[in-house]
């Protein structure tokens, strides 16, 4: 699919976002060591919860495709996703010991201990029937989450959902998402990955998941740059605080950040991908919506939590007045 008839695409500005949610518990108040916190506030994680949520907080209309633990964390989950907006008729609800994903998660910039239970993740039950009925010829886009990748059958959804979307000609957009601890190893990420982002449209990953994917660290922006020349259309490599690097078939360009008084690491991705495709959606052109993107994660990690923390358009465009990206 061409780059143009992508983004024609994404103005529809409805789409599903396919992979994990879950529960964050944040030390309170910003600042308190775990090992010291009494306190803890809850709010949506996972980062195809977060990026539902962002986009529904720009104005898209959403649809989450995942499974929810039945129990009080799951019904937490649900409820939660439905307070932004982010529809979830889509969302299978499995028994068992299927539990959704816990994090417990410190308001800090530096040493920021994040603690993740994913053992019988309940979005890992997500299987192929789950995507074969979806609306492709409907929506503006399928965003899915590498997470998903990591395990059967979960796997075998993204690929069927891929696939769907491909005979639909609808575009695919992936978060690489890497967590190597719900991984086998390194070598079954970069086989699976690499077949993954190869039948994409838009492909976002950071310097250390291109690595993976890579086969090694400092090959992962030769891998990024290869990888355009093929399927994908648009191929983001991030590069943390030092901005990101687009590339397209016909042009590339390097975006700084935004200089801001950050408290926390967490949800700079999840958020990034908000902006940007809510940009595409909104007639930006790429280089706006990268922008775009790079300030709603500046203001995701001056903010408490990940989903919560996701900007409306109107602080946003206010955001986006009074601030400038740092040169690189």
């Amino acid at each position: 699919m061409s780059n143009s008839k992508i983004i024609e695409r994404l103005k529809r500005k409805r789409f599903f976002s396919i992979g994990r949610a879950g529960m964050d518990f944040y030390a309170e108040p910003p600042g308190t060591e775990f090992e010291q916190a009494n306190n803890f506030s809850a709010h949506i994680g996972g980062s195809a919860g977060n990026i539902a949520v962002a986009l529904a907080k720009l104005d898209c209309e959403l649809e989450l495709v995942t499974c929810f633990s039945d129990d009080a964390v799951g019904r937490f989950t649900a409820n939660k996703l439905h307070e932004f907006g982010v529809g979830t008729s889509h969302c299978r609800i499995v028994g068992g010991e299927a539990r959704n994903t816990l994090a417990v998660i410190e308001t800090r910039l530096t040493d920021c201990q994040s603690v993740i239970y994913r053992n019988g993740a309940a979005d890992f039950e997500m299987n192929s029937n789950d995507v074969n009925m979806l609306d492709y010829e409907g929506t503006g886009g399928v965003i899915v989450s590498g997470t998903a990748l990591a395990k059967e059958p979960s796997r075998s959804a993204i690929f069927s959902a891929i696939e769907h979307a491909r005979l639909a000609n609808t575009p695919i957009i992936i978060d690489m998402d890497y967590r190597p601890y719900s991984w086998a190893s390194p070598e079954e990420a970069k086989e699976v990955y690499s077949s993954a982002i190869s039948q994409c449209d838009i492909v976002i990953g950071n310097d250390v998941e291109f690595g993976v994917v890579a086969g090694n660290h400092l090959d992962g922006l030769n891998y990024a740059t290869r990888l355009v020349t093929k399927t994908p259309e648009i191929v983001i490599y991030k590069k943390g605080e030092f901005g990101s690097k687009t590339l397209t078939k016909n042009k590339q360009f390097d975006t700084g950040v935004f200089p801001v008084q950050a408290i926390k690491p967490t949800g700079a991705g999840d958020s990034f991908m908000g902006g940007l495709i809510a940009g595409l959606a909104n007639c930006m052109t790429l280089e706006e919506a990268v922008i775009q993107g790079s300030a709603c994660a500046a203001l995701v990690v001056t903010r408490v939590a990940c989903s919560t923390a996701m900007p409306f358009q109107t602080e946003l465009s206010e955001f986006l007045k009074i601030n400038s990206l740092s040169q690189i």
